[in-house]
């Protein structure tokens, strides 16, 4: 009944997050709040699938670099810019190979500066041709012309059923009084067409979408590439149909937006069309001229359209596009026709279906949120409804061309969560709180909160998964503990409290920061683990993390409580004057870690309960705490198990195999020295050498090994663990094992 209660008194709540959010958030939709950031998106769709389709081979590009101009200097002696002629030159060579069609990108809107002999030159061969388009350029700020001049009938488009939308395309409404920059009439007139390269860019600088045409003077004027597939044959027909959003061209539909603008699909930079340079086609039209075998064959252009542009630095026009700020203005109109040849135009979704998108993530994060009290479940679900979203918006772009938008989704899901969370927070978080703040002081954060998302877990039982545990213990803090007490009777217990407490908290701070769970205390020794309750596969790694960060710890620890200013001073000073504790290292933390097959989970009895580890990988990383002392380490051994996960990113060195107690099989060790980032550089050379030595010790090379660990403990005095190495290899040396009993030199830990 109370389930019942509470769900019935958050129905209200939900329908009025839901509809309240949805509706603001289409209102930001269809106002164009969200337009920059779904261009964005856009932009990103483009970037991620322009390789998916391969561009059209019926197009081929001719662009004029650097080299080009270099090469017609020295060898035609031409300056730039070219004389016509060389227009004329490549027009004539194109016509040998039979293309389709040549644009030219470029306005020869003034005489050439060679003479009128030089453009009749060029209108010759255009007129031979008779598939030239030349250049228009309309615009409220250059140009001369405000009416198309007289002379040759042109190809022009003859639009119908465009009443409702052909305002767009009428230059006298888009841009003011248009005025047009043509070519000279004796190229106007030999052209085969004349094609616009007028464009606009969206709200945020990017040109994304292009026309088929604009109207100047009532005339229809075809782009650049439109006028291309005008002198292929192509109708001059187009039908509009706004049910569709589509322009009806001959037999193929073209999408258009709103505004019966073309979504483009780029494929990439120019670069994908593979363009020829001008001087290649230049020297291949010499060479056929003389009889010589060219670059580039005449038939290499049968049947292409080909566009030919200015690609040297400072002559082209540039525009940002999806895929580059700095894009060749003749891309926009390559990738037009590229489209159309290839038939994948993007086309915009439906605004029914934009509008559904809007609202359907709004209602299933809300319910999702009100209406589970598991945490994993909610934050699960939020992002499943993300990752649909964005896979949904992915995959019918690329597998469809279809521009699913996803800013406004995305923002509405967004704040679903975060407002329905707040809300959740403020009428059920009451409880929530009480039960951390109850159990803060014993449970590490992360368990607290998989207890919060899943009280089940007060439950008895556990699991078994790999983990990595860590054992510490302070060097002789027995003898520390008793002769405080011994000395300070009064006060003694106190101070060991102060100082234990001191310890703990800065060594538990740092497992905890590193996400690791403190299992127990056991006097002045740590138990904890890595990689439960909240898995994580950089168990091992944390965890040696950790320990070297203990380690140094331990030394501003040092100084803290050897400050001559401080309440420890007094009384452990005594104790190392008194041979108790070694003077520099009063706190001396050594530490075992081992990773492995581990039972974790809550244990105990219904009243009593901890959440802990046990098990065979646990009794280990417990005995390698102790075998420190055996080897005299700097403090932290580690097993072979957890050096297999650890990485690079620690310098470690092999120590003896050894056998523990239940385990016929030997195992390494390996004293982990710390972060390969903070360590001289000479220590890789340190260990290198180390594992030469070790190596002649396990082949029985006593003297050799001797000789390696020396020369370690001569540059580094307070190496103990090579010390006691030379101190074996004197032993062996005196009194050679036997070798089939030296097994290698493993140890047995006979101690458990």
């Amino acid at each position: 009944m109370k389930g019942k209660a509470a769900k019935s008194r958050k129905a209200p709540a939900v329908w009025i997050i839901a509809v309240s959010l949805s509706l603001v958030t289409l209102a930001g939709y269809l106002s164009g709040a969200f337009d920059y950031a779904e261009y964005k998106l856009y932009d990103l769709r483009i970037n991620l699938f322009a390789a998916a389709a391969p561009p059209s081979d019926e197009i081929v590009v001719i662009l004029i670099d650097q080299d080009s101009i270099d090469w017609a200097q020295k060898n035609r002696g031409w300056s730039w810019p070219w004389p016509r002629k060389a227009y004329g030159e490549i027009v004539d060579y194109l016509n040998l190979g039979n293309a389709k069609s040549i644009a030219f990108d470029m306005i020869f809107s003034e005489p050439s500066v060679h003479g009128a002999e030089d453009d009749a030159a060029f209108a010759r061969s255009s007129n031979n041709f008779g598939r030239v388009v030349q250049t228009v350029f309309f615009s409220s700020q250059t140009g001369t012309d405000t009416s198309w001049p007289a002379g040759p009938d042109k190809p022009f488009f003859n639009p119908e059923n465009f009443e409702s939308i052909l305002g767009n395309y009428d230059l006298a409404n888009r841009k003011g009084q248009a005025k047009a920059q043509f070519p000279i009439p004796s190229l106007r007139n030999s052209a085969g067409a004349i094609g616009n390269i007028t464009g606009i860019a969206d709200s945020d600088g990017i040109f994304r979408r292009s026309d088929l045409f604009v109207v100047f003077d009532g005339k229809a004027s075809p782009g650049l590439s439109s006028a291309s597939l005008l002198l292929d044959g192509y109708s001059r027909d187009l039908r509009y149909d706004p049910q569709k959003k589509e322009i009806r061209w001959g037999d193929y539909p073209v999408p258009v937006d709103k505004n019966g603008r073309c979504l483009l699909r780029f494929r990439g930079p120019l670069d994908v069309y593979h363009p020829y340079w001008a001087w290649q086609v230049l020297e291949s039209s010499e060479a056929a001229a003389l009889g010589k075998e060219p670059l580039l064959f005449p038939e290499d252009f049968d049947g292409k359209y080909v566009f030919f542009g200015v690609y040297a630095a400072g002559l082209f026009d540039i525009v940002s596009t999806p895929v580059s700020s700095v894009y060749p203005g003749v891309g926009m109109h390559i990738t037009l026709l590229d489209n159309f040849l290839k038939r994948d135009f993007i086309r915009e979704s439906h605004a029914a279906i934009n509008i559904i998108l809007v609202i359907a993530p709004v209602f299933l994060i809300v319910l999702l949120v009100l209406f589970s009290n598991r945490i994993p479940l909610i934050v699960g679900g939020t992002a499943l409804v993300f990752v649909l979203l964005a896979g949904l918006g992915l995959g019918t772009f690329r597998l469809a061309g279809l521009w699913v938008p996803l800013a406004a989704p995305l923002t509405a899901a967004a704040l679903a969560f975060i407002i329905t969370t707040v809300y959740s927070y403020a009428t059920e978080g009451h409880q929530k709180r009480f039960i951390k703040s109850a159990f803060s002081r014993y449970l590490a954060p992360s368990v607290i909160e998989q207890i919060l998302a899943d009280p089940s877990m007060l439950n008895l039982g556990g699991e078994k998964r790999n983990m990595t545990a860590i054992f510490t213990d302070i060097q002789r803090f027995s003898s520390i503990s008793e002769a405080l007490q011994k000395e300070y009777e009064d006060n003694g217990p106190k101070m060991l409290v102060n100082l234990l407490n001191l310890y703990l908290t800065k060594m538990s701070d740092i497992v905890l920061d590193l996400g690791g769970t403190i299992d127990k205390y056991e006097g002045d020794a740590i138990i904890a683990f890595f990689g439960a309750p909240v898995w994580t596969a950089e168990h091992a790694s944390l965890a040696c993390r950790s320990a070297v960060k203990m380690k140094q710890c331990e030394k501003e620890l040092v100084k803290e409580v050897m400050d001559p200013g401080g309440p420890f001073y007094k009384p452990l000073n005594s104790l190392i004057e008194k041979g108790v504790i070694r003077a520099g290292r009063p706190l001396y933390t050594r530490l075992g870690i081992n990773s492995g097959p581990m039972v974790v989970g809550n244990m105990g009895t219904p009243k009593k309960m901890d959440y802990t580890i046990m098990g065979n990988a646990v009794n280990l990383a417990a005995r390698l705490e102790g075998v420190n002392k055996q080897y005299n380490t700097s403090g932290i051994l580690i097993s072979e198990y957890t050096k297999e996960k650890i990485g690079a990113d620690f310098i470690v060195r092999p120590l003896s195999r050894v056998r523990v107690v239940g385990i016929s099989t030997p195992l390494r060790l390996y004293e982990l020295l710390g972060l390969k980032e903070e360590l001289p550089g000479d220590t890789l050379d340190m260990v290198s050498s180390w594992e030469n030595g070790l190596k002649a010790y396990e082949e029985m090379d006593f003297s050799g090994a001797k000789h390696i660990f020396s020369a370690i403990h001569r540059k580094d005095e307070n190496d103990g663990t090579a010390k006691l190495y030379i101190e074996r290899c004197d032993k062996h040396t005196a009194s050679p094992p036997p070798p089939e009993k030296w097994d290698e030199g493993v140890d047995n830990l006979t101690e458990k």
